[in-house]
């Protein structure tokens, strides 16, 4: 399968799905039509599917006229966004299997950034919408803490090591920069800071990452770390070392950063 990142917005992600044996393509949160249509002409594929991750607008944005201009289109989302992402045809429930083409996936259901959040899953491709970033993680809107944490330390996290994370939005220089308040002296974190830095000065995307450096440089798949734990204990005496407590300390510094 053939991924081709698509900027839309200002730092979105939306990514082209094609199946090289039938030539079907499917969209991964085209919060845009125009930038989505445009490199379906350019590939000269046939779009028959779209996977929202969940309901906001700058995921689902481009649905209806995509729709509209693919008659037929499935468009896939969880079964709580029932009426939430415009024109839903597939309501998705945790482990259900999509294809598109031949191509056939899972999905993980992973709430805490809205209760209807998923990532699908490709082989060792991960789309995680904005549950997991590199380096970082989404906001916790209408999940808890508890569920967030779950959610990207079991469900997510169980994944093998060489899963690329195709994530949702161009914010990995300023989550790094967050990670770097916390462990000031990783050098992971520098180094990937360092190549990212670098990236972006080229005009490249900092999508997709490796789960195996996630789980070195992302504070928030790192809450069971002592070194990280205590700099949070610094910054915040009173807390507890439980790590669902570590992340909700590190997400509401994040939000505040």
């Amino acid at each position: 399968m053939k991924v081709i990142p698509i900027p839309c917005l200002n730092d979105n992600f939306a990514y082209l799905l094609i199946c090289p044996e039938t030539n079907e393509a499917a969209v991964v949160d085209p919060s845009e039509y125009e930038p989505v249509f445009k490199e379906v002409q350019k590939r000269k594929v046939t779009l028959t599917t779209i996977f929202n991750t969940h309901h906001h607008w700058d995921h689902v944005g481009g649905n209806d006229e995509l729709s509209r201009h693919f008659p037929g289109i499935k468009i896939h989302a969880h079964i709580s966004d029932r009426d939430r992402v415009p024109g839903q045809t597939d309501f998705l429930e945790d482990g259900d299997f999509v294809q598109f083409g031949n191509q056939k996936g899972s999905i993980l259901h992973n709430p805490g950034h809205t209760s209807g959040a998923i990532t699908y899953l490709f082989g060792n491709m991960a789309f995680t919408g904005d549950t997991l970033f590199s380096g970082g993680c989404g906001r916790v809107f209408e999940g808890t803490m508890e569920q967030m944490h779950h959610s990207l330390n079991v469900k997510i996290g169980k994944l093998p090591d060489d899963t690329q994370l195709y994530f949702g939005h161009e914010y990995t220089e300023n989550n790094l920069r967050f990670a770097q308040t916390l462990e000031p002296k990783n050098e992971d974190i520098q180094s990937q800071l360092t190549q990212i830095r670098k990236l972006r000065s080229e005009g490249k995307w900092s999508t997709p990452s490796l789960l195996s450096s996630e789980r070195k440089i992302n504070p928030f798949l790192r809450c069971h770390d002592q070194t990280l734990q205590k700099h949070v204990i610094q910054k915040q005496p009173d807390t507890n070392l439980d790590p669902v407590s570590i992340f909700t300390v590190i997400r509401k510094l994040k939000d505040q950063f």
